[in-house]
């Protein structure tokens, strides 16, 4: 027989996993808590239990969806046989797992605009820009660019990447459009390389 606390988790799992079904094809406006709470068949005082609000919600939300895209990155970039390698499948990862519907609508389109910029901002530096900051110190570290303003270079790609993301939602070929952002980011990386090594 489960616990309390195993109850208590059980429930918040399904809430999430209905939640972010609901967020990636509604939208966040387009999602009503009273669907929620019928469709997990809980009322609306468990659901306020366990979140507190539907802005709580969605953010339980992102924070789970920004984890997942973490660590398919991670786990891309560790397969590669050099820092330059890594950091572009780490990349590819990204852009790949931007396709679903639910990381491109929850993390890149609603997430800005339900939690305001700076609280969306402030949870991809500890996720994705962190890893794109570590991926960036590698590179520079193993000499393939040059060791000056890395943060401006992260925060650049971060930008790029993200915009890649959001237009791939239209792509006719939007695998095509990953291997051509990761190309292009191949060679424009190739541009910061330190002097010396030309």
């Amino acid at each position: 027989m489960a616990t309390k606390a195993e109850q208590r988790e059980r429930t918040r799992a399904v809430i999430l996993e209905l939640a972010t079904q609901a967020f990636a094809e509604r939208g966040y406006a387009g999602v009503a808590l009273e669907d929620l709470v019928a469709e997990a068949g809980l009322t609306r005082g468990a659901l306020y239990h366990h979140f507190g609000s539907k802005q709580a919600l969605f953010r339980a939300v992102l924070e789970a969806a920004q984890a997942r895209v973490a660590r398919a990155v991670e786990v891309a970039a560790a397969g590669a046989s050099d820092p330059l390698a890594g950091f572009l499948d780490g990349c590819r990862a990204f852009l790949e797992a931007s396709l679903s519907p639910g990381v491109r609508r929850i993390l890149l389109v609603d997430g800005p605009a339900v939690l305001g910029w700076d609280d969306w901002r402030s949870g991809d530096l500890d996720t994705s820009a962190g890893l794109l900051d570590e991926g960036v110190a590698e590179l520079a570290a193993a000499g393939v660019i040059a060791s000056h303003r890395l943060r401006t270079v992260a925060t650049m790609i971060s930008g790029a990447l993200n915009e890649v993301a959001v237009a791939n939602a239209a792509a006719a070929d939007a695998p095509g459009e990953i291997d051509a952002a990761v190309e292009t980011l191949a060679r424009m990386l190739t541009g910061l390389a330190p002097l010396d090594a030309a």
